[in-house]
């Protein structure tokens, strides 16, 4: 009954996972969930107040624009050129979309053909890899391995792929590994596009949750990115607007364009209001924002201390709300704290080949319940 191509697509990593979680609740099991990267904390005030007053004017009620409303448009130039330092054209350089999945979902089907490969990291978001096979392409895994400070070696790609290599994600700061990029290695990326005629997909939806002083780059701010590549961003974890599915493309204008043909065919844009309320988040005081950092530094700092305090040989990261914990057997032990601790945590594995041996921690509930979890892992013969 279903096309050949679902049977390529492997059961999407965080629906299995809630499955799993459904079971243990309803056997009454008390479930600290570290698995999902949603955020605990609730979108800003100033936020809500100005989508209810957005949703009240009638004009927001109609199909919005495909590409976003110009006033949604300029706020992210403004916000990139205020953060990164990177100029855009509002007009051909930013395009609205419903989160940055939406962007990762679908820029493989306007640039890549059957057969074609497209450079994936792994362990990576899941998207990069369900987006290439709708799109009938091949994923080639780039791996991230802590000998190689999770940043993938180009050098290691072999010939024939880069030959047929379309499309090359990238993703820093880095969910699940949470590591950031390193000094050159956008330039090193920006080099190896140009030469090899491959579209970059920078997908940057981390760099404002940082910690002790850390500020990610854009990969739009090397010298060359604008002509070989686009960045995917979002408000969803900035700004804690994961429900409200707002986010943006912005970069060379001729790949946001081939962008904007597949989702002008397939959607039609976000309500004007969630609009409206992003241009208040963007263009408003960023003290939300900082505040979030400073409560997710200290659920990072009581994490990281309980789990080296169990033994475990864990780096503190420095962006991200993400722990990336080494283990033996991952599904083995996601299995055991899920079964014998009600807590979840994501099997490194769903996130590709080479996250075998870690499972990835969310910080997204309270010290608290973090706490709570170090006790319960505590008890288990770990």
């Amino acid at each position: 009954m279903y096309a050949s191509r679902m049977s390529n697509l492997p059961p999407y990593l965080f629906a299995r996972i809630d499955e799993m979680k459904a079971k243990q609740q309803q056997k009454g099991v008390d479930i600290i969930d570290l698995g999902v990267g949603d955020p605990d904390l609730p979108t800003p005030p100033h936020i809500v107040a100005s989508l209810c007053e957005a949703a009240k004017n009638p004009e927001n009620h109609h199909y919005p624009s495909y590409s976003g409303m110009p006033a949604y448009r300029a706020a992210v130039a403004d916000w990139y050129k205020n953060r990164f330092g990177v100029s855009l054209d509002p007009g051909k350089e930013v395009v609205a979309l419903m989160g940055s999945k939406d962007g990762i979902a679908h820029i493989a089907e306007a640039f890549v053909n059957p057969g074609d490969y497209v450079l994936a990291p792994s362990p990576g978001y899941p998207v990069y890899r369900t987006g290439t096979l709708f799109a009938e392409g091949i994923v080639h895994e780039m791996p991230l391995t802590r000998e190689n400070a999770f940043v993938p070696v180009l050098d290691d790609i072999p010939k024939k792929v880069i030959k047929s290599a379309k499309l090359m994600f990238i993703n820093y700061p880095n969910n699940p590994t949470a590591a950031v990029a390193p000094g050159g290695f956008y330039r090193e990326v920006v080099d190896f596009a140009t030469e090899h005629n491959i579209v970059v997909v920078s997908d940057n939806a981390y760099s404002e949750i940082a910690y002790d002083g850390y500020r990610a780059p854009s990969f739009l701010e090397t010298k060359g990115a604008m002509e070989v590549g686009i960045e995917m961003h979002s408000l969803s974890k900035t700004y804690n607007m994961t429900g409200w599915r707002i986010g943006m493309a912005v970069g060379n204008a001729d790949i946001l364009a081939g962008l904007g043909r597949v989702k002008t065919n397939v959607d039609s844009g976000v309500f004007n209001a969630v609009q409206q309320a992003a241009i208040t988040a963007l263009s408003g005081s960023q003290d939300c924002v900082r505040n979030a950092c400073t409560i997710y530094q200290e659920r990072r700092d009581v994490l990281i201390a309980g789990l080296r305090d169990l033994g475990f040989d864990v780096p503190s990261p420095e962006a991200t709300f993400y722990i990336w914990l080494p283990v033996q057997d991952c599904m083995a032990f996601s299995a055991k704290l899920l079964n014998e601790a009600g807590i979840v945590a994501t099997p490194g594995i769903g996130f590709g080949s080479s996250g075998e041996g870690y499972v990835r921690f969310a910080i997204t509930r309270p010290v608290v319940r973090i706490q709570e979890a170090i006790e319960r892992m505590r008890r288990l013969d770990l």
